[in-house]
This record gives structure tokens, sequence and C-alpha cells, in this order.
């Protein structure tokens, strides 16, 4: 089976303004190069379909979606905050970068596909359960952890988070569950202020968060001793049914947001070592959902190496 692979157009219709970071040639720049390459005949193109009002309600309370809705509908150039741009389209382009998710995790379970990348924007990981935040409206990787469960009956679902920044409304939807282990490696202290060592979850879900906040300038040395010694070991212990990436590349040495020192072919690494535990606990099973990065160089190349090991087409290296 083929890596399933949604893009739309109508993620380039989320405008935030000239200058800022999380633009539509993010996007644009990735397929055209991912259009150049042979890789690109690879994948399995699956349609994005907004997501339904049922589904994100999950995730997201109905008075936050209809301020935003209304926000986006009546022209305002921000939602919540002064670090959410958006334009006329973006709730609803919001709705199908969610729908794109899901999308793949279908193709997944039905086993049309044999994983999948959503190149979407808005990105997510920021989003609260009342609140946008960071360049996010909907909490994608979220919503569709929770879809996995309500829809498809998992019981344990990993959410794997390599952003530069830590995903904070992830965490926060999550740290009361056993059920959603959710790691992330990110810069600290950095943007948000949370992703500590300390917050390893509340409740019942204690121990269900694993933070491994990194310093700036931390290599690819220091990302491996963390994979090797605290993030594997931690998901051989849960054994997930699915698993699910927050995909930034702001990580990157490169990219203009961030002060960690990760190499190109890292993101390769990194992938296949994912790939290990969802081949071991998971069937395969993994959905990875892009959210930053910001070179318009390097993200297109970084997503290629994460392609190519979701493909299995890279070769030597892992």
């Amino acid at each position: 089976m083929a890596t399933g692979f949604v893009f739309d157009e109508a993620f380039l219709s989320h405008h935030t303004g000239a200058g800022h970071p999380e633009c539509a040639e993010r996007l644009s720049a990735t397929m055209e190069h991912l259009n150049a390459l042979p890789l690109g005949d690879e994948l399995k193109h699956i349609d994005a379909l907004p997501v339904d009002q049922a589904v994100i309600e999950t995730n997201h309370s109905s008075a936050y979606l209809a301020r935003a809705r209304q926000t986006c509908a009546g022209g305002r150039a921000f939602l919540d905050s002064l670090d959410v741009s958006v334009s006329e389209a973006s709730y609803g382009v919001a709705l199908k970068a969610a729908g794109a998710a899901i999308a793949l995790a279908d193709g997944v379970i039905n086993r049309e596909i044999s994983n999948g990348f959503a190149l979407v924007r808005p990105p997510g990981h920021h989003a609260e359960y009342d609140q946008a935040m960071g360049f996010c409206i909907l909490n994608n990787v979220a919503i569709l952890a929770r879809y996995l469960q309500v829809r498809h009956g998992l019981d344990k679902v990993l959410i794997l988070d390599w952003d530069v920044h830590h995903g904070n409304g992830t965490q926060h939807t999550f740290e009361e569950d056993p059920s959603v282990l959710f790691v992330s490696t990110h810069q600290y202290p950095f943007y948000p202020g949370t992703g500590a060592w300390s917050e390893t979850g509340i409740g019942k879900g204690r121990g269900a968060t694993l933070n491994c906040p990194m310093r700036a300038g931390s290599s690819d040395k220091d990302y491996e001793a963390a994979f090797m010694e605290k993030i594997l070991p931690a998901i051989d212990e849960f054994k997930p049914q699915f698993v699910i990436i927050s995909a930034g590349f702001d990580a990157h040495r490169d990219d203009p947001l961030g002060e960690i020192n990760l190499s190109t072919g890292f993101y390769c690494w990194m992938t296949a070592r994912v790939m290990e535990m969802a081949d071991k606990h998971a069937g395969g099973r993994i959905v990875s959902v892009l959210e930053g990065g910001y070179n318009l160089t390097m993200l297109p190349l970084c997503i290629e190496e994460h392609l190519k090991a979701l493909s299995k087409s890279s070769g030597d290296g892992f």
C-alpha cells in the first residue's frame, strides 16, 4: 500500500497578511518541490473534506467555535489574540485541515493506505479547548485522536509532537486522560512557556504526558539521546494502537522561529524510529499532520525526508 497524502488548494486561501511566517507559500513551495520528485508520483492523493461540527465539539467548546466562525465571516483580522491572523475563509479552511487528518486516518484504518501525511494549514497544536493561539484555530491532532477513539473504538493513541514549540493545546486536552500518550520534544524555555519535565499529566492521566524540553542549540545528537533514552522506551511501554505525529519542521537549524539545530536528514531518522514503534504495536498505522516550519527553502526538503521514511523509499540511512 502507498503512503497517503493530502493537499488542497483551499489551504492557500487562509490569508495571514504580508510578512507573516505562517503563509500560503509554505505549502505552495512544498508542492512545487514534491511535484518535481519521483516520490510525488508514489503518493496516493486523498481528498480532504470539512470535519463535522459534532467531531470538533469533542475538543472545542461550541461557544469558541461560534466565535471563530463569526470572527472570520465578519472579516476581522485576528481571532482571540494578535498571534492568530485570520481572513474570511480561515474558519472553513481550518475545518478542512482537521478533516484532512481524519480522511487519512480512515484510509489507514480501512487499509486503503499504509500511513499518511497531511500538508495542511492552519496548524493546530497550540489551539486550546476555547481559545485560538499561536497561529492555530482548531487542534487537528487532538480532534483526530478523539475521532479514532469514538469512531473506530481505539483504546490507546500516541501523539508525538516534534515541533520546536510545545503543543500546549494538545497537552491540556489529554493531561487527565491515560488513554492518550502525549510526547513532545521542543525548545525550552520558549513559546508558549509550557512543556517542563515536571508536566507529566494530572490525576488518572499522570504519567501519560512525556515532555522532553531541549535547550537552545540542541543538535541531532541531543535529540537522538532523548529518543533512545526516553521517548522510544515510553512508547514501547504504552503500546499504542495508532500513532499521530504533530510534524513541525521548525526545529531545523535554518528555521527563523527556533533555535534548535536539527539537520534535514534527521527528520528521516526520527520518522523511521517512530515507524518501528508503530510496526511493533500499531500495525504500522501512522498519520502525520503538518504543524510549523517556516524556512521556505528548507521546509520542502524536510518534508521530503519525512515522506521518504513514511514511504520507505529512502534506502540507506535508517
